[in-house]
C-alpha cells in the first residue's frame, strides 16, 4: 500500500492513504467509519475497528426531510465514540460516494477533522487488508456553511460581462438524468421520483464517477481541473453549487471542488433534482443543453 502524493491537492489533509489507515486505525483520537451504498456490505467485512455508519438510518430525521438536529447528531458521535477532537475517516463503497455524503453531513454540525480513504473500501480490499466483521458533548448545526438549498440557487450572481460566469449549479447525473429522458434514478423510482426531467438552467452535466480512477482513488489535480474548470466552465468561480437526484452523488464532487480544488465557497444541494423537479414555478431545462440563466 503505497503512499500518494496528496500535496498537490488545495487540502492534502483531507486524504489518506491505506497505508495511512493500516498505521493509524488503532490510534487515541482517530475513528473509522464505514459509509456504504450497501448497507450489507460492512458485515461481508471491514477494516478491522471501523465502524458502520448507515446514512439513511443514522444521520437522517425519521419524520422530516432533513437531518438529524444537533442533539441527536451529539448522541450518534458520542456512540461511536467520536467527540469535537477526534480526527474521522470515512470509507466506503462506489469510489466513496457514501462516505463523501456523510463527511459532508458532518461538515455540517462543524467537525473540523474529517478525512476520506483515497480508494476508499474497493482499494483496501483489492490489497487483500479486509477483515471478516468482528454525556453527548455540545455541538452546533451549521447549515449554511458547506448546504446550498433552493431559494438560493437563482439567485446568485452572473458575473461580469466577459468573465467566467458563475455557473448556478454543477450536475452530476447520468447523462439520461440531466437531459430529461428519467425522472428518477433507476431503481429509486419509488423514494426519488420527480414530475418532471432534466437540469437547473445553465448546469453542467459531469458525472462524479469521472473523478475516480479505475482503483476508486481520485484523478490528479490536473486532470481534474481539465474535467471541472475547463470543460465544465467552472474557471475562476467564487461560487459552486453541486447537486445530483438527492445530493448523495453531488457531495463526491462538493469534495473534489472543496478539498482537492480548493473552492472555498463550494456548495452541496442536497435538496437536488427531488425537490427542485417537484417545486412549482421553478424552471427547468430539457436536453443537452445547458440553458440560459432565470430572470433576475
Amino acid at each position: 500500500m503505497a503512499d500518494n502524493d496528496f500535496s498537490q491537492y488545495a487540502n492534502p489533509d483531507a486524504l489518506v492513504s491505506t497505508e495511512w489507515a493500516a498505521e493509524h486505525k488503532d490510534d487515541d483520537g482517530v475513528v473509522l467509519l464505514e459509509s456504504n451504498e450497501d448497507v450489507l456490505l460492512y458485515e461481508t467485512g471491514h477494516i478491522p475497528g471501523a465502524q458502520k455508519i448507515d446514512w439513511h438510518t443514522d444521520l437522517n430525521d425519521p419524520v422530516t426531510r432533513d437531518f438529524i438536529n444537533p442533539e441527536q447528531f451529539a448522541e450518534f458521535a458520542a456512540s461511536k465514540g467520536i467527540t469535537p477532537d477526534t480526527t474521522v475517516v470515512f470509507y466506503g463503497d462506489k469510489s466513496n460516494w457514501w462516505a463523501a455524503y456523510a463527511l459532508w453531513v458532518f461538515t455540517l454540525f462543524g467537525h473540523k477533522d474529517l478525512r476520506l480513504i483515497d480508494g476508499g473500501r474497493q482499494k483496501w480490499v483489492d490489497e487483500g487488508a479486509s477483515s471478516p466483521p468482528t454525556s453527548p458533548p455540545r455541538t452546533q448545526r451549521v447549515p449554511s456553511a458547506r448546504r446550498a438549498q433552493r431559494w438560493g440557487v437563482p439567485r446568485l450572481p452572473r458575473g461580469r460581462p466577459g468573465a467566467d460566469r458563475q455557473r448556478p449549479a454543477r450536475r452530476r447525473p447520468l447523462p439520461a438524468e440531466y437531459s430529461g429522458e428519467v425522472t428518477s434514478a433507476p431503481g429509486f423510482e419509488d423514494k426519488e421520483g420527480a414530475l418532471r426531467g432534466g437540469h437547473i438552467p445553465t448546469a453542467a452535466s459531469v458525472p462524479w464517477a469521472r473523478a475516480a480512477n479505475e482503483d476508486g482513488t481520485f484523478k490528479s489535480r490536473d486532470e481534474l481541473l481539465a474535467i471541472y474548470k475547463d470543460e465544465a466552465g467552472v474557471g475562476e468561480a467564487d461560487e459552486v453549487i453541486a447537486y445530483c437526484r438527492i445530493g448523495e452523488r453531488s457531495s463526491h464532487t462538493w469534495f473534489v471542488l472543496q478539498h482537492l480544488l480548493g473552492y472555498d465557497k463550494a456548495r452541496n444541494y442536497d435538496g437536488s433534482w427531488t425537490e427542485w423537479g417537484n417545486a412549482v414555478r421553478l424552471p427547468i431545462v430539457t436536453g443537452t443543453e445547458r440553458g440560459e440563466a432565470p430572470a433576475a
